[in-house]
Formats: C-alpha cells, structure tokens, sequence
C-alpha cells in the first residue's frame, strides 16, 4: 500500500483525517493516539503512517464506547472459568431493514402484551367491584376470584 493508498483508506474510515502529507499526522487521531498508548514506547515511534493507517482500519472498523450500562465478570466452575459481558445504551447506528421489522414488530409485541395485560387488570377490578357491591348478573355463577380475594384478604 502506497501513501496514496493509505491517504484514500484513511479517508474512507474517517472523511475529516488527515494525513501526513495534509496539515496534521494519522498519528494525532483519536484513535491512533489511543492505540500508540498502549504500546510500549520502544514501539511507538516504529510504526510508519502508512501502518498506522492500516491498523487503524483493521482495528479500527469497530468504534468502542463507553455504555451507560457495562457489566463484565468472570465465573468459575470447577475447573473452567467462563467470563461475560453485558453492555447496553442508546442504538446509534443505522438499522438494517431487516432490523427495523423486527424492532417494529418487538414495538408491536410489546404493545399488544401491555394491552392486552392492562385489560385484563381492568376486567378484575371490575369483576371485583362489582361482587363487592353484590351484583349478580348470571344468578348462581362465580368465577371463584371473590372468593379468593376475600379470603386472601383475610
């Protein structure tokens, strides 16, 4: 990969870098930076731009954030250790069609199940109203809940 080459995938990873040959160095990139840090310092000065710039698209196609929710830990069993991660936050990629029927159709489950809990809800505390007021609407029927719910209240 020439300079050129880096200059053009430098930029189609991130269209406001610049490179070496521009006004500022890979080397000033936040993530470059970050990564360079971490490295020992014999190493650091070793990379040319044009590396950089490659391990920044290797590395780099992935952002890493920081979650409002990040949980990690490790389990031990027996002889095993497993580890896990949970991280969640606010969705800031563009979905895929496919992922927004889905997400659609998750909204829509969600919101049939609320409703359809909420109305039932409402249905018991009508039913228990209306037995404690002493309605009978079908003479000699019960549901049994009445019942029940007296005798949980004590």
């Amino acid at each position: 990969m020439n300079n050129e080459q880096a200059t053009s995938v430098l930029k189609a990873v991130d269209p406001q870098a610049e490179t070496s040959t521009g006004s500022t160095s890979v080397r000033k990139d936040p993530f470059v930076a970050g990564l360079l840090e971490r490295l020992p310092r014999e190493s650091r000065e070793s990379f040319t731009d044009e590396q950089l710039t490659g391990l920044k698209v290797a590395l780099g196609a992935r952002k890493w954030g920081r979650h409002p929710v990040d949980l990690r830990g490790t389990l031990s069993f027996w002889r095993w250790r497993y580890y896990y991660v949970f991280v969640a936050g606010r969705e800031r990629r563009t979905l895929t069609q496919r992922e927004q029927m889905l997400a659609r159709g998750a909204q829509a489950a969600f919101l049939f199940g609320f409703l359809a809990f909420s109305a039932l809800m409402g249905l018991l505390i009508l039913y228990l109203v209306k037995s404690a007021l002493g309605i009978d609407l079908i003479p000699g029927t019960s549901l049994g809940i009445w019942h029940w719910f007296k005798g949980a209240g004590g």
